[in-house]
């Protein structure tokens, strides 16, 4: 059967969209890269467009990744551990170690496609999953006991369809844009013990342990320019994402269920050392602080709201959130050409995890405490031009 570009694109964008949809938290609840080549270097991809999924990075690198298509599938296999001490008071009532692992492995796809229009202009289409959050925790501990003794957890994850428009406007420099189609779901179980705690006095949508789901846009912009032989610098801003309300979760998040997804920004420089080996250095913030149900805290909005003041209640506008800060993430990769038809990399990635040492309690549900990545990869290219790509991510333990 001859499979036309029109028919691939289907079979892509269909099997996205059926594909399940996983956790993937290691820069705060963002992965630490897009696209296989790109992660197995830290993340890093700003300034080097290696793949038709670097459009997802940077919507310049459309203009200079050519004809071409990419699949991929991430393995996720995160550890999700609470200790608890000094619980009920100092009494210990609930201390323990509480296993968050009751689902252990994420399978990410990834798809990439970018085509030559012309007169240095392209178009791409990326299907990611770029951000989530799981836990499932093996036993009931305090308040996180639900409705017959339940075990509390949540499940956050997001896709982005991503088509991309990018031009060169001379021989070194380019620019893209990229409409960002955002779909996210989220469930929660175990939660019964904070309805009390619920702006509207029922706490009726606040832990459903069913799925609901939410829908919405943000905007990327990229330029990338070769500023003198051999180095390539680039950068990038992506818009905060406007979503849909969780409606079964009103009573959970702030904004009676509002979770839009922060807005970033990137730099990057990518420096060919010799014709063999190039260095490439991201710098990217991304701004939890702009989305109230991430970013606002929980201890002086909860104490007030048991206080009587109902406007900083759970589901409120000024309600209790997750307390995370701001985040900067910085990503160190390396690309080594070893031989004309494989392509070793390596890299790091580092980023001071968002959640303040007051902001704990809530984040039993949501940990995404990593700080430290090392990677590795490495593309093989067949005999028909075709590649294989490998990628291995190690995030330490924090």
């Amino acid at each position: 059967m001859k499979l036309t570009t029109k028919k691939i694109l289907a079979v892509a964008v269909t099997a996205a969209l059926c594909a399940p949809m996983a956790a993937m938290a290691t820069n705060g609840y963002f992965g630490h890269g897009i696209g296989m080549k790109s992660m197995g270097m830290g993340g890093a991809g700003i300034a080097m467009a290696q793949d038709s999924l670097a459009s997802a990075t940077n919507p310049a690198a459309a203009a200079l990744t050519g004809n071409r298509i990419d699949f991929g599938l991430n393995l996720f296999k995160p550890n999700r551990e609470s200790k608890v001490t000094g619980s009920a008071g100092g009494s210990g009532a609930y201390d323990g170690t509480y296993d968050g692992n009751e689902t252990s492995m994420f399978p990410i796809p990834e798809f990439g496609y970018n085509r030559d229009l012309g007169n240095d202009m392209a178009f791409g289409l990326t299907l990611v999953g770029r951000g989530g959050m799981n836990t499932d925790y093996n036993k009931p501990f305090g308040l996180y006991t639900g409705a017959a003794n339940e075990k509390a957890g949540i499940d956050l994850a997001q896709l982005y369809i991503s088509p991309t428009f990018a031009m060169k406007i001379n021989p070194d420099h380019a620019v893209g844009v990229t409409l960002n189609m955002i779909y996210q779901r989220f469930k929660a179980h175990g939660l019964e013990n904070f309805a009390g705690m619920a702006a509207d006095g029922t706490g009726d949508n606040l832990t459903s342990d069913e799925y609901d789901s939410s829908t919405g846009f943000s905007v990327g912009l990229g330029w990338t320019g070769k500023v003198s032989p051999g180095v390539t610098l680039g950068a990038t801003y992506t818009t905060k994402g406007k979503m849909s309300k969780f409606d079964k979760y009103s009573d959970l998040f702030a904004e009676q269920g509002k979770f839009d997804i922060p807005a970033s920004l990137g730099l990057g420089v990518a420096v060919e050392t010799t014709p063999a080996l190039t260095v490439a250095f991201d710098v990217s913030r991304i701004y939890y602080s702009g989305v109230a149900s991430i970013n606002n805290p929980l201890t002086p909005n909860l104490l007030n709201c048991m206080g009587g003041d109902p406007s900083q209640c759970l589901g409120a506008d000024n309600g209790p959130g997750f307390g995370w800060d701001d985040m900067t993430v910085y990503k160190l990769g390396v690309s080594w050409k070893y031989q004309s038809d494989l392509v070793l990399r390596a890299g790091l990635n580092h980023g001071k995890q968002p959640i303040p040492t007051s902001e704990t309690f809530f984040n039993f549900l949501a940990p995404g405490v990593i700080e430290n990545h090392l990677t590795l990869g490495a593309t093989k290219t067949l005999a028909n031009g075709a590649e294989l790509t490998f990628m291995y991510m190690h995030a330490f333990e924090k």
